[in-house]
């Protein structure tokens, strides 16, 4: 499941890197292998995040010469907004396209704690979840480290207009993380660089259906990254039904692994586990889930699954899900219902793109 087998799409030219993409140090690199001073580098980054600059041409205390090597090398990634839906409660749902025709889906999500900026890692995905939007039309293509940064600068810039900050940045839009984990790690550590966006450790949370590997890889980086897992079954049997993933990487050594990543880490790890009518949202399978944690430093986050026209998953009436809650807090787990937003716009995570850009989604 490692190897990713990429479509091309119409593209009239070779596509120049993305400077989004280069770690500090890599820039250095670059500007000592041009015969430029390595200093010049915060300074980019400077232009890049803090000012966050449309051309290189803006970047005035840089030598002409040097912004036309910059030109010519790379490109800034610009996000093409094909649509922005607001919804009542402030949420923003971007639809943007990339270099090559495809779209990604980005939201701004505000809570009373600040900004969050949920950003999309693949064009479509091939985990194949049978609830999920995101799957449909399988895998096109991974997103260079520098087109999951572009997300952040895109919303920051917007935010720019009323003196806004993004505070907190989810890894939970289309695709799987860990399935493109070298530019996820990448983008991790452009964000939360001092020079960067500067976005805390603690303030971003990466989440997986479970690449086993993959976790024992993240454990092993000793990074503060919140870590989540979406679970959504108590069981081997509901699981596979949901997740095919499950058939891949088995549920009991996904639990093996995540003890691994807490003993390792000395971190919490947050479960998603969404709530679907009468396949898993009985309070036999809270039980059954509380017993599958048991003895985790753990959180479940209840979710209450937004409806997608292409599947057949019905929500879980209200009382259910506060029973559902009440048998894990019996248990002794942490748990919380995610407080639903976006309601009345595409809120289900791939549904905008899928609505939209059918040939990407057949």
């Amino acid at each position: 499941m490692e190897n990713v087998k990429t479509t091309e799409k119409k593209q009239t030219a070779e596509q120049k890197p993305s400077i989004y993409s280069l770690q500090l140090d890599e820039l250095k690199d670059w500007l000592k292998e041009n015969n430029e001073k390595a200093f010049r580098a915060a300074q980019i980054f400077e232009w890049l995040y803090q000012k966050r600059v449309a051309s290189f041409e803006d970047m005035t205390n840089l030598s002409k010469a040097l912004r036309d090597k910059l030109n010519e090398t790379f490109t800034l990634t610009t996000l093409k907004t094909l649509i922005q839906q607001t919804s009542s409660d402030g949420t923003i749902k971007f639809l943007f396209e990339l270099h090559d025709g495809y779209s990604i889906e980005t939201v701004l999500m505000r809570h009373e704690y600040g900004n969050s900026v949920c950003v999309t890692t693949q064009v479509g995905c091939r985990i194949g979840c049978t609830f999920c939007a995101s799957t449909l039309g399988g895998l096109k293509r991974n997103l260079e480290a520098g087109e999951i940064v572009a997300q952040v600068v895109k919303v920051q810039q917007a935010l720019d207009e009323t003196d806004e900050r993004v505070s907190s940045v989810v890894i939970m839009g289309i695709g799987e993380p860990f399935d493109n984990y070298d530019h996820m790690m990448s983008f991790l550590r452009i964000i939360n660089h001092d020079d960067g966006l500067n976005i805390g450790a603690r303030h971003i949370t990466v989440s997986t259906s479970g690449i086993i590997p993959k976790i024992y890889k993240f454990a092993d980086e000793n990074m503060q990254i919140n870590f989540a897992v979406s679970l959504h079954a108590p069981n081997t049997e509901i699981r596979s039904r949901l997740m095919p993933i499950n058939r891949a990487y088995k549920l009991p050594d996904l639990m093996e692994a995540i003890r691994y990543y807490v003993d390792k880490t000395g971190r919490r790890v947050s479960f998603e586990y969404g709530l679907f009518g009468s396949v898993n949202d009985q309070v036999e399978h809270a039980e059954e889930l509380a017993s599958l944690i048991k003895g985790l430093k753990c959180h479940v986050n209840l979710i209450p699954v937004n409806y997608v026209p292409e599947r057949d998953y019905v929500r879980t009436p209200k009382d259910q899900i506060f029973a559902f809650e009440k048998a894990l807090k019996n248990r002794g787990v942490n748990v919380t219902i995610r407080r639903e937003q976006g309601h009345d716009i595409d809120a289900a995570c791939g549904q905008l793109r899928a609505k939209e850009r059918k040939e990407e989604t057949r």
